[in-house]
């Protein structure tokens, strides 16, 4: 497999980060957490009520060194809109690697919502989205998106699989 771009998006709580963490040693990859990113923003410039697409920004930076140097990246975030989806597209571009997009949801909407209000952050600093903020984001299906996982239907190491699958 030649290196690639995995981008991931989906609505908070479907399963993306913990698809990412068991990937990124799979494959292996860098694993890029918007919210690790954005988290840092915070504590660094507090003074700042709105990160705009800065903690994006900064990923994609950083993706686009670690693609040229012949490494897989994994960008996990929500990726609501086109507008930051199209961000890792034109990296993929840039470096001249494939990318897979991957749209992870959940459609059971009582296990998401358990997911949601069940969660601990493991982000130190990090305030998790309650049930009724994930449902009033902004989200965009992704029509575009390569793969669908559902977590309703895979576990973690069978979404894995179904990526890895993809890549080849």
């Amino acid at each position: 497999m030649n290196p690639s771009l995995i981008t991931f998006a989906g609505l908070p709580g479907t399963g993306k980060s913990t698809i990412a963490r068991h990937l990124a040693p799979r494959l292996p990859a860098v694993w890029l957490r918007i919210d690790v990113i954005e988290q840092c923003l915070r504590e660094t410039q507090p003074e700042r009520d709105d990160l705009g697409a800065d903690g994006y920004k900064i990923a994609a930076a950083v993706a686009e060194s670690n693609l040229v140097a012949g490494h897989y990246v994994i960008a996990d975030s929500v990726n609501p809109v086109a507008l930051t989806r199209d961000i890792w597209s034109a990296i993929a571009a840039a470096a001249e690697v494939p990318q897979l997009r991957v749209e992870v949801v959940c459609s059971d909407d009582d296990k998401h919502r358990h997911r949601v209000q069940n969660r601990r952050p493991d982000i130190t600093g990090l305030d998790l989205p309650d049930w009724q903020g994930v449902l009033s984001r902004e989200y965009h299906p992704w029509a575009e998106a390569d793969l669908r996982i559902d977590t309703a239907q895979l576990s973690p190491d069978q979404a894995v699989e179904a990526i890895v699958a993809a890549l080849e």
